[in-house]
């Protein structure tokens, strides 16, 4: 045992651990790592790969090349189920599982696009959710559906959070 400054026999208390080195700093907020990105999600990984899904059947929609056909659809080798035809079912269905989230949730998703599309890193996440917060209104789904390659930007988004679809496949 050590001696103190008071001439006591007690052992000088322990020195404090150092909290780890926080990673770099920007405007004076701690980066997220992945991990902490996967955790800040408000939406469901398995929503999101249901709605990647969904929008992968809307993209291979083509151009309505006969509007007016009156013949059997399996005469014409069901060509017509993959024209893009304004009473879609398909976007009605993607149209509505966008209005039913939680606008936590919407954020999530135009996020997720961004991040997918090259709009920023997974350090930039809490800047991207800010910024699809901040322009949020009651147009989420328009926007969203009128993106080309969403499915792409979706799907990669959630892979650089470390998220996989296949993990959510039946």
């Amino acid at each position: 045992m050590k001696r103190t400054r008071t001439g006591s026999d007690r052992e000088p208390p322990s020195p404090r651990p150092h909290p780890p080195v926080a990673p770099a700093q920007r405007h004076g907020r701690r980066e997220p790592t992945m991990t902490a990105a996967r955790n800040l999600l408000s939406i469901s990984p398995a929503k999101v790969c249901f709605f990647i899904l969904k929008a992968r059947e809307f993209d291979v929609k083509d151009v309505v090349t006969d509007p007016d056909s009156g013949s059997n659809a399996a005469d014409d080798a069901m060509l017509s189920v993959l024209e893009d035809h304004g009473d879609d079912p398909t976007y009605h269905e993607l149209r509505s599982f966008i209005n039913a989230l939680t606008e936590d949730e919407q954020v999530d998703l135009v996020a997720l696009t961004w991040l997918g599309r090259g709009d920023g890193e997974v350090s930039d996440w809490d800047d991207l959710r800010e910024e699809a917060a901040r322009l949020h209104n009651n147009r989420t789904a328009q926007y969203l559906l009128g993106k080309p390659m969403l499915a792409d930007h979706l799907e990669e988004g959630l892979t650089q959070l470390g998220y996989a679809c296949e993990d959510y496949e039946r």
